[in-house]
């Protein structure tokens, strides 16, 4: 199976109309057990790369998802992720700001989260919701105990999104590799989606009346993704708009995303220099003498 993943990339620089990117494509897999087998596959070669990311040393690797409601990201990141050592790797959900990072700039709390070298993050919502739902919500912007001049700053989306990409060059430059997905979902699939929540007993507690007032702000929050979405793809940090009507599909395309960045690094194989390989066996005759 192959998976072009540059169809799913927003090129630096372009304008972004979601009307124009599917939320569904043909699946690249043709039963179940085709998923599963390609999935697998996938997990295997994420593990191996793990480990040499973990033996490197060198680099680290931040994965952002941001999506609407539904969109399937807590489940993207459970199974992608499901062969990934849990010592390299960890997760973080941002909910809404406490009062210490209310204190704090828009990138602090985030930033405290970035992974060491050698180890995989997982942002599951991320520092663009600061340029999303405080966008969105006006009143979520005016909790931030920002200055005056800045409340009042027409160009404060603008300057957000600068600040966020000479962040990700900062990361870049110093051996973070980002990774942004956008779960692209229709309004339709999250309809049946948010009623399958309510349906099934099991899924209740998935649901809430947030929801519902967070999907009346649809078309609010599709501009707000698209300028988004625009302004912050870029070489060292790109977006994937990645169709999310099927979510086994979703996760192929996003854990090949995931392998391809991961084997850029080139960072070789665990196989010893040469050099290496004499200290150890001079260790090992040292061992064998004791």
């Amino acid at each position: 199976m192959k998976i072009n993943i540059d169809k799913f990339s927003v090129p630096p620089g372009k304008k972004v109309n979601l009307k124009h990117w599917p939320t569904c494509v043909k699946p690249f897999y043709d039963s179940e057990e085709d998923y599963l087998e390609f999935l697998h596959e996938h997990v295997r070669k994420l593990s191996s790369e793990q480990d040499l990311l973990y033996a490197h040393n060198r680099y680290a690797v931040l994965l952002i998802f941001q999506a609407m409601d539904a969109a399937g990201k807590d489940s993207a990141i459970k199974h992608v992720m499901s062969g990934v050592n849990p010592q390299g790797c960890q997760v973080f959900s941002f909910k809404q700001p406490s009062t210490e990072e209310l204190e704090h700039d828009f990138l602090w709390r985030t930033t405290c989260r970035l992974p060491e070298r050698g180890h995989i993050g997982i942002f599951n919502r991320s520092y663009y919701e600061e340029v999303l739902i405080a966008r969105v919500h006006p009143e979520v912007l005016g909790a931030q105990l920002l200055p005056k001049e800045a409340m009042e700053d027409p160009h404060i989306w603008k300057h957000r999104f600068q600040s966020i990409v000479n962040f990700e060059k900062h990361l870049h430059h110093n051996g973070t590799r980002v990774v942004k997905f956008f779960l692209h979902i229709s309004k339709g699939e999250q309809k049946r989606r948010f009623l399958r929540r309510i349906d099934e007993p099991e899924k209740n507690w998935k649901f809430s009346q947030a929801d519902i007032r967070e999907r009346k702000l649809w078309k609010h929050y599709m501009k707000a993704y698209e300028e988004c979405l625009a302004a912050t793809s870029t070489d060292e940090a790109p977006w994937h708009i990645i169709p999310s009507d099927d979510k086994p599909n979703s996760r192929l395309i996003i854990s090949e995303i995931i392998v391809r960045t991961l084997k850029c690094l080139k960072m070789g194989s665990l196989e010893p220099t040469p050099e290496r390989r004499r200290e150890l066996l001079k260790i090992r005759r040292l061992l064998v003498r004791d």
